[in-house]
């Protein structure tokens, strides 16, 4: 069996194809086994005024199309683009390998993989503005 696995805590929430599902009392295992499902886990979403950051905007956009508010097809160009925009300031070789591997996963329309990558990105940021602003 292959696919992702999902391991929940007590009442966690994930979106399931625009479906939000709740777990029960006790930690839990899911094995998605479908492929192509848009999954959010609901305490990794990012909420509108929290994607005030290069990163974040762009794993907002991708989030939108995982919980069916945003087209993938009229999504894909605007976040390949942003993507781009981000190699050009993120240039590190561990960047450039999130910012690779996001770039293959929208281009095969897996979303979810591709938020994976950029969400990878956040504490780099994170230390980048930091330092800028010190």
């Amino acid at each position: 069996m292959s696919g992702l696995v999902l391991k929940l805590a007590p009442k966690e929430r994930v979106l399931i194809n625009g479906a939000v599902i709740e777990n029960g009392d006790k930690r839990s295992r899911l094995s998605i086994v479908s492929p192509n499902a848009n999954i959010l886990r609901l305490r990794d979403a990012i909420h509108p005024e929290e994607a005030c950051t290069p990163v974040r905007r762009i794993c907002y956009a991708t989030q939108l199309v995982l919980t069916g508010d945003a087209d993938p097809e009229e999504s894909r160009h605007r976040l390949l683009r942003h993507i781009e925009e981000l190699s050009r300031i993120l240039t590190d070789a561990d960047s450039r390998t999130l910012l690779s591997a996001a770039t293959e996963a929208l281009l095969g329309d897996q979303f979810y993989q591709c938020l994976k990558s950029l969400r990878a990105l956040i504490p780099r940021e994170d230390r980048l503005l930091a330092a800028h602003l010190t």
